[in-house]
C-alpha cells in the first residue's frame, strides 16, 4: 500500500492547527480530574511519619471526583491528613463535602482559606466534621497527635502570632496564603503547608504560571527552602474562576518527617 507523502506546508498547518486542539482537550478533559500521588521524603534520617497534605477542594457537587481523592488518600494509609483551606465557595455544598471527607480513614487536621470565610461557612460543622475523624478545626489553634509526638499549629484568617512550636514534638505549621511564611518569623518547623496559588492551574513552558491569586508572592508551587523550614505549595484538588489545568495537574502530597 502506497503512503501519501505530506509536504512541509502541509505538515506545518496540520501542525498549527492540531497543536492547539490537544492543548485544549487535555486541559479541558483530561487535566482538571487527572488527579497526582506526588511523594516528598523531608526527613534526614529514618522517618517516623507519613502524613498527607491536600488543599483547595473547592467543592461544586462532583461527589465522584471528590471520592476518588478520598479514595487515593486512604490507599496511602498516613498517620494523619492535613488540609490548608478553601473546602467550598458556597455555603450549599458543604455539608456534602464534609460527608465525602468523613470517608478519610485518618484524623484530618485543616485550616480555613478565603473561600471558606467568605462563602460564611460553618466553622462549628466544620470542626466536628474534622472532630469524628480523631483530627482538629486548627483556625488559630494547635494540637497534637494520637501519639503524642507531633503538633500540628494552624493558622486562622489573619498571618499566625504569638507561635511556640513545640520542642518535645515535630512541627507542622498549616497556612492557606503562601506569603504568610514569611511572617514565621524564627519559629523552625518540620513542615510548613499551604495552598491558595492552585499553582495558576496554567504554567507556560520556560514562562510559569499565567495569573496568581494576591497572597501568593514568589511561592507559587512545589517545595522551597525557607528560613521556617522547608515549605510546599500545593497545585490543590478543585478549580476556580476556570475549570481549565495546564501543566499543573491537581494533586495530593504524601510526606514522610
Amino acid at each position: 500500500m502506497r503512503v501519501p507523502k505530506i509536504n512541509r506546508r502541509k505538515f506545518f498547518w496540520s501542525l498549527f492547527f492540531g497543536l492547539p486542539s490537544t492543548v485544549f482537550a487535555d486541559s479541558y478533559w483530561v487535566e482538571p480530574n487527572w488527579l497526582r500521588v506526588r511523594k516528598i521524603r523531608l526527613a534526614a534520617g529514618k522517618p517516623t511519619h507519613r502524613f498527607v497534605h491536600f488543599t483547595d477542594l473547592h467543592h461544586k457537587g462532583d461527589k465522584k471526583y471528590l471520592e476518588s481523592v478520598v479514595e487515593e488518600i486512604n490507599k496511602v494509609s498516613p498517620d494523619f491528613v492535613c488540609m490548608t483551606g478553601d473546602i467550598v465557595e458556597e455555603s450549599s455544598h458543604l455539608t456534602e463535602a464534609l460527608q465525602i471527607m468523613g470517608g478519610i480513614k485518618s484524623p484530618v487536621y485543616g485550616v480555613p482559606g478565603n473561600h471558606d470565610y467568605w462563602a460564611h461557612a460553618d466553622f462549628e460543622e466544620i470542626s466536628k466534621a474534622l472532630e469524628k475523624t480523631g483530627g482538629a478545626w486548627l483556625e488559630d489553634k494547635q494540637a497534637t497527635t494520637r501519639d503524642g509526638k507531633v503538633t500540628l499549629h494552624g493558622a486562622g484568617k489573619y498571618p499566625p502570632k504569638n507561635l511556640s512550636p513545640n520542642a518535645q514534638t515535630k512541627n507542622v505549621m498549616l497556612i492557606h496564603y503562601p506569603q504568610w511564611v514569611d511572617r514565621l518569623g524564627s519559629n523552625k518547623f518540620d513542615a510548613v503547608l499551604a495552598g491558595h496559588s492552585h499553582g495558576g492551574q496554567v504554567r507556560i513552558p520556560f514562562y510559569g504560571p499565567v495569573v496568581l491569586p494576591s497572597g501568593t508572592g514568589k511561592y507559587d508551587l512545589g517545595l522551597f527552602q525557607t528560613d521556617s523550614g522547608p515549605f510546599y505549595v500545593s497545585s490543590g484538588i478543585g478549580w476556580f474562576v476556570f475549570n481549565i489545568r495546564f501543566r499543573c495537574r491537581p494533586e495530593i502530597v504524601v510526606f514522610e518527617i
